[in-house]
């Protein structure tokens, strides 16, 4: 069922989400593999990097509610909880500052290298 959902939203990224994903699978190059919209368990998350255990999300609007919030806590805590580092971008980061966006996950994989 998750797979299905996953496979599903695969389809259906937000502008902020694909920009997001050209941008990292440029990294490739340099030997690092993001797969998007993926099943960890019982959630699934914008982007993960299962061999660097990082998984990145980007957030709209919605995520600034009270709820909302608690709910991205719970997972951050859950997805810690089996290993993963999390890193969180809010979609207005995206459009504004992607170069900003990619330095932070390239520190977090422990590469100071950008992708050409």
């Amino acid at each position: 069922m998750a797979n299905a959902f996953a496979r599903s939203l695969r389809k259906s990224l937000t502008q902020q989400e694909a920009k997001l994903w050209v941008k990292l699978r440029e990294l490739k190059s340099l030997g690092f593999h993001f797969r998007r919209q993926a099943p960890i368990r019982h959630i699934i998350v914008d982007f993960v990097s299962f061999r660097d255990l990082l998984v990145i999300e980007v957030d709209g609007g919605q995520h600034n509610f009270d709820e909302a919030a608690r709910k991205d806590e719970a997972r951050d805590a859950f997805l810690r909880g089996e290993g993963f580092r999390v890193l969180r971008f809010w979609n207005h980061e995206v459009d504004r500052n992607l170069n900003g966006v990619m330095e932070a996950v390239a520190t977090a994989l422990g590469t100071p290298t950008r992708p050409a």
